[in-house]
């Protein structure tokens, strides 16, 4: 008798070191998975950022230059049915934990916080269930948290998904495919954009306007490089701006900085063109190389990216008010 209890104690006390280290390892293994690479530490992060007017929660056309979607923002001030003229002047909402998550939100995420520090200090997800601590026990337990978890996530999605109208929010501006302009490499056109059809988008977007959009790509890259903020403010919007001295000031806490050289735009489509309001927005895929790198501050040794040029593809949004110049509204990555 004492030799079998002394082996079930033993399995216990394996099974509680083992699931012990799997939250360890869970613990650790989630803020990096959540991490934008340091391979795409060019300016945007490499994430989805920025309002793009009523149409933020539609997606753009495709166009040949990005026939692939576009991902979702990760980060925008404007909320679900508000345009660019009510966009919220609070930072977006960080999903189901975020300040945003609600009632179910903190909940799940309660459960979960205190199911791994259960795990970790010897109390089992939910303190052993009774002082149980078998396979089965732990199983109910995960099963239940994951429970929680998908039905804070289904409230939190019917009620932040946007209307089906909303998509063609500005009737007889909605929306569509329109004509793209695409030149591929040498095919005629102002730089990277081509001119090979009819300009019959709402907006009309001229040669001029594709010279400021190239323009941008560059200028912005390279005040993103210098970290010069002031420059900034001058070629995107304040939304923009803020998130871009967000990633600058992660960077000089990580004690890096990040250069990004020899821009070249290689090719762009429109994607849609619109006006809100005085506002007006151009939506463009653009295909360009670069040279992307990371250095450590103090050594100048490079710490992620490649001395050697590679390519990028995203799809930008500018905006333009009376008597303006176009500035830089949103950043999209594409899939």
């Amino acid at each position: 008798m004492p030799g079998i209890w002394e082996t079930n104690m033993n399995f216990s006390q394996r099974s509680r070191s083992l699931f012990k280290t799997i939250a360890v390892v869970l613990a650790l293994a989630l803020p990096t998975a959540l991490a934008i690479s340091s391979a795409d530490a060019r300016v945007g992060g490499g994430m989805s950022s920025g309002s793009r007017g009523s149409r933020t929660y539609s997606a753009p056309p495709s166009t040949t230059t990005a026939p692939g979607s576009t991902s979702q923002f990760n980060r925008t001030y404007t909320q679900p049915g508000a345009g660019m003229n009510s966009a919220a002047t609070a930072p977006a909402r960080g999903g189901l934990f975020g300040r945003g998550g609600g009632f179910l939100g903190g909940l799940a995420a309660g459960f979960l916080g205190a199911g791994l520090l259960g795990m970790l200090f010897g109390g089992g997800l939910f303190g052993g269930l009774g002082g149980l601590s078998s396979i089965l026990g732990l199983i109910i337990q995960i099963v239940l948290v994951v429970v929680v978890v998908r039905l804070a996530m289904s409230w939190w999605q019917r009620r932040h998904t946007p209307q089906a109208a909303y998509a063609n929010a500005d009737a007889g501006t909605g929306p569509g495919p329109q004509p793209n302009y695409r030149s591929g490499l040498g095919g005629g056109g102002l730089g990277g954009f081509g001119f090979g059809a009819a300009n019959n988008a709402p907006l009309e977007i001229k040669p001029g306007d594709y010279e400021a959009f190239e323009r941008l790509l560059g200028d912005v890259q390279a005040a993103w490089s210098n970290e010069d903020v002031a420059k900034l403010h001058t070629l995107a919007t304040p939304e923009m701006v803020s998130y871009f001295e967000q990633d600058l000031g992660q960077n000089r806490a990580r004690n890096v900085v990040n250069k990004v050289t020899d821009v070249k735009l290689l090719q762009g489509d429109l994607a849609e063109a619109w006006r809100e309001g005085e506002t007006d927005y151009a939506t463009v895929a653009l295909r360009f190389a670069l040279t992307d790198k990371t250095l450590d501050r103090t050594t100048g040794a490079v710490v992620a990216g490649s001395e050697q040029p590679g390519e990028a593809t995203e799809v930008w949004t500018f905006a333009r008010r009376p008597n303006g110049s176009w500035e830089l509204s949103a950043i999209q990555q594409t899939n």
